[in-house]
């Protein structure tokens, strides 16, 4: 069900800071129409952590509904407290989400033994499947590759988001658990060495601002077509690089912004990009033709040129 590639969902807001309903759903619709493999709301992308919990259901309730069954939709449910991840996750449950990704507790540093009976305890709650979401860059902590190993034992306990950026562990993680238990890459970057080693996908942020072009890259790896995948990676790669040249979702939300499909508004603690990035920003997705530009060099040769700027 979670293979290929599915959007990390940003949330949009109105300029006054409150939910923008009818750009969530034009943007949801838009993923939709383009042909992405299924939806992530309420993530880190989403800006999950500022969303009030009436409006983390909300946005999970407006998903299931215009994906209509055409695509599962893995909302996301994770924090440092289990039993409110655990009702959280059943509240998402009687919503019609498809799946949980539920990232690793932080800030409160569990041990590896810690982050298994955290994880069990939400499988023996939710009667949905679970995507583990490891990054430990945001959260301090990392699921290692015998943990991994164990809690894919849990029937409903069905992959991982990997977004450790260690292709080494990824392979790790590939050798240890079952064939059918789903890897995901969390960086767009990442995707094909992944599914280069048995991955199956990604959560994508990237996808937010092209979801066809990178649900096109991921099926062409995933059907072996490396040189096509590639050539795909290879224009769009500055673009991937770009959105994380301040925290994500930042520079993705000023990327669609300039593309006129959201408001540029964050919620504190999060802010705008500074200017020279976001003049970068708007270089790369001029490179690419996703905003009118000048003409000038080669498209890729500009994307590339904006991005090393």
């Amino acid at each position: 069900m979670f293979t290929g590639t599915g959007t990390a969902l940003v949330t949009p807001f109105r300029r006054d800071g409150s939910l923008d309903e009818p750009a969530l759903r034009a943007l949801i619709k838009r993923q939709i129409e383009a042909g992405i493999d299924f939806l992530v709301p309420c993530g880190t992308t989403g800006e999950s952590p500022t969303l009030t919990h009436e409006e983390h259901l909300r946005v999970v309730k407006v998903t299931v509904e215009l994906a209509e069954g055409k695509v599962p939709v893995l909302g996301g449910a994770g924090g440092y407290n289990t039993r409110e991840v655990i009702a959280l996750s059943q509240e998402l449950a009687d919503l019609g989400a498809d799946g949980i990704l539920s990232v690793t507790p932080y800030y409160n540093k569990p041990t590896q033994e810690g982050l298994f009976q955290h994880f069990r305890a939400i499988a023996e709650a939710v009667p949905l499947p679970i995507i583990l979401y490891s990054v430990q860059g945001r959260t301090g902590v990392n699921i290692e590759p015998g943990t991994v190993k164990r809690l894919a034992e849990i029937e409903n306990i069905v992959g991982i988001k990997e977004a450790s950026g260690n292709v080494s562990q990824m392979a790790a993680i590939l050798n240890a658990v079952p064939e059918g238990f789903i890897v995901l890459s969390g960086d767009d970057a990442i995707t094909l060495p992944l599914i280069s080693l048995g991955g199956r996908g990604v959560i994508s942020v990237v996808s937010n601002e092209i979801p066809a072009e990178m649900s096109q890259l991921t099926r062409l790896a995933l059907q072996g077509d490396f040189p096509a995948a590639r050539a795909i990676h290879r224009r769009y790669h500055p673009l991937m690089e770009i959105n994380f040249v301040e925290s994500n979702p930042m520079p993705v939300k000023a990327a669609m912004a300039e593309m006129g499909l959201l408001e540029p508004i964050w919620r504190l603690p999060l802010v705008p990009p500074k200017a020279e990035n976001q003049a970068r920003i708007r270089a790369v997705l001029e490179a690419l033709g996703l905003v009118s530009r000048p003409a000038a060099v080669p498209t890729v040769e500009r994307a590339h040129a904006a991005f090393a700027n």
